[in-house]
């Protein structure tokens, strides 16, 4: 039985929606700076995350993987289960490297949507010789033709990925890169640190031993608002490099929520979409913009709070945990 969050109306007034987007005010220029907390840091360079680089569509700008990206893909050979502390059992190629799934594709039908430069940072696993090994179900693995024609292994629908970063058997660094790629388990689920067990809404809230009552996506992870953003008009300071550490969460309909507060400090001002300059559409709860942290490695980090005394976890009506609105 779906929950009533899934339930209600998914049909919102256009009129409203519009009417809300006026209220918050909207720029129509890009910023004129982007040095913001996190953009000019290299690739992984963010305190003690362990987790890569990367944005909601899959590339990030860390220069790893550009010379694997050059060579031939390796076969996958006997497909194997290994255990990893955090996120349980994930499935490993031949050489004990960790497969990937891409939130972006789809697995009835079976379909990548990773390509180009996408494809040199989380190369496609060859479907050619791929086998089954202990703990592995051979009627879960199949293929799908990419676009160039290759094809490439898929695991209960799902295409599979390795991470250009992940240069050792057992790394898991490309877990939850941009809120939209996890490990995969055997059976083409997402990993235990990426699980869909919990069925959450788009956004909801968890409560946090230290932090509170706070706001998570789809994935439970955490969100976050940037204090150098500005309410009313509604503009950004995270442009760029930028987004590569703190990918924009993408507009969630009002009734796909549970705990959010939809109204906002003043009536019919809080959820809405914005626009932003750079042509990405952001989600936003009080007319402030929200972000997760490409350094949570799974639900329930929360490696963001704090970084650069700019960046905090959003409670449900949007307000910053542990910070002073300016």
């Amino acid at each position: 039985m779906k929950t009533s969050w899934r339930s209600a109306s998914l049909v919102v007034s256009a009129v409203a929606v519009l009417a809300l987007t006026t209220a918050c005010g909207q720029e129509t220029a890009p910023p004129a700076s982007s040095q913001n907390v996190g953009a000019t840091a290299a690739a992984g360079d963010y305190g003690t995350a362990g987790t890569g680089l990367g944005s909601g569509s899959g590339i990030d700008a860390g220069a790893a993987g550009q010379e694997s990206a050059a060579k031939p893909a390796a076969s996958a050979g006997e497909l194997s289960v290994s255990t990893n502390q955090e996120l349980g059992e994930v499935l490993t190629d031949s050489a004990g490297l960790t497969l990937y799934r891409f939130d972006k594709d789809t697995a009835e039908p079976p379909k990548s949507s990773c390509d180009g430069d996408c494809a040199k940072k989380w190369p496609p696993v060859p479907a050619d010789d791929a086998t089954a090994g202990a703990g592995v179900d051979e009627a879960l693995i199949g293929s799908v033709t990419r676009s160039d024609g290759t094809k490439q292994l898929t695991i209960g629908g799902w295409p599979a990925y390795r991470f250009a970063q992940d240069v050792s058997a057992g790394e898991v660094k490309g877990q939850g890169v941009g809120g939209t790629w996890y490990a995969l388990a055997p059976d083409g689920k997402k990993a235990k640190g990426g699980t869909e067990a919990a069925d959450l809404p788009g956004l909801s809230t968890r409560k946090d031993p230290k932090l509170g009552e706070i706001v998570i996506d789809k994935n439970g992870m955490t969100v976050y608002r940037f204090m150098r953003d500005t309410q009313w008009p509604m503009s950004t300071k995270c442009t760029g490099d930028c987004l590569e550490k703190w990918p924009v969460v993408a507009p969630v309909d009002a009734e796909d929520t549970k705990g959010i507060d939809l109204q906002g400090s003043t009536p019919n001002r809080g959820y809405v979409v914005f626009d932003r300059p750079d042509g990405i559409k952001q989600q936003s709860i009080d007319c402030v913009p929200i972000y997760t942290f490409a350094g949570d490695k799974k639900p329930g980090d929360t490696n963001g709070q704090g970084v650069g005394g700019t960046w905090y976890a959003v409670r449900p009506d949007g307000k910053p945990v542990g910070a002073s609105e300016k």
